[in-house]
């Protein structure tokens, strides 16, 4: 079990909301509880949560409908307890994107290896601020990790400088960088023979990449601050 994953025990019972929640708190689980979908709907407007724990039988709104509203709006795991012989509940939950059902009355422990199973099975996020592995510029393309660049199936050669320039770019696509940096990034020693050589590079890079290198759309110049790579 993963640390610090946090579940929602959603379930009008005051008695089992309070068992559960000591339970799975003694093996590792931040755990939060509602006891009713209008509860559980304030909750989740303000926090995310692994997995969720949802009761079928509570007053208002039943755990079905809120089972299959909560998967028109989240991917979160949801975990449902239904009535002993109900397997009515039980089809119509998975219908409606319940990732597994429990039957009341069960053992705690039983509750806590489904639950484990359900957060095995489901995939880890992607950071957000993951950079793509692919940088679109126009009809170009620019693969980050192998460093090559292809126009439709047609392979663009490009020198050690220019593949070297288009490592340091993508990696920071959108940002400016000032010619010293480049200068830096690229291994040279400072001065302005080595910033004017930069300009040089960039000048080839844009007559590969640009439609029209004097107005380049992709590889621009940011006033007082440098070059940035601008993909589509």
């Amino acid at each position: 079990m993963e640390p610090d994953v946090h579940l929602l025990i959603v379930d009008d019972d005051e008695r089992i909301r309070g068992l559960l929640q000591k339970f799975l708190m003694r093996h590792g689980f931040l755990v939060s509880s509602a006891r009713d979908a209008a509860h559980a709907d304030r909750i989740l407007s303000g926090l995310d949560f692994d997995l969720i724990v949802l009761d079928v039988m509570m007053p208002g709104e039943d755990g079905v409908s809120f089972c299959k509203r909560l998967r028109a709006e989240r991917e979160v795991p949801i975990l449902l307890l239904t009535a002993k012989n109900e397997t009515a509940d039980r089809i119509a939950g998975l219908e409606a994107g319940a990732d597994d059902y429990l039957s009341k009355p069960f053992e705690p422990k039983e509750l806590l290896l489904r639950i484990n199973s359900i957060l095995r099975r489901v995939p880890p996020a992607e950071p957000a601020d993951v950079a793509p592995k692919v940088l679109m510029l126009g009809t170009f393309r620019y693969d980050v990790e192998k460093g090559t660049m292809w126009e439709g199936e047609t392979p663009v050669r490009l020198t050690a400088t220019e593949s070297q320039l288009m490592r340091i770019f993508s990696a920071c696509p959108g940002e400016p960088l000032s010619r010293s940096k480049l200068v830096e990034d690229l291994g040279r020693d400072g001065g302005q023979a080595q910033e004017r050589a930069v300009d040089v590079q960039i000048t080839r890079l844009r007559r590969k990449i640009e439609a029209d290198p004097r107005q380049p759309r992709y590889l621009q110049t940011v006033r007082g601050a440098g070059y940035m790579l601008a993909p589509d």
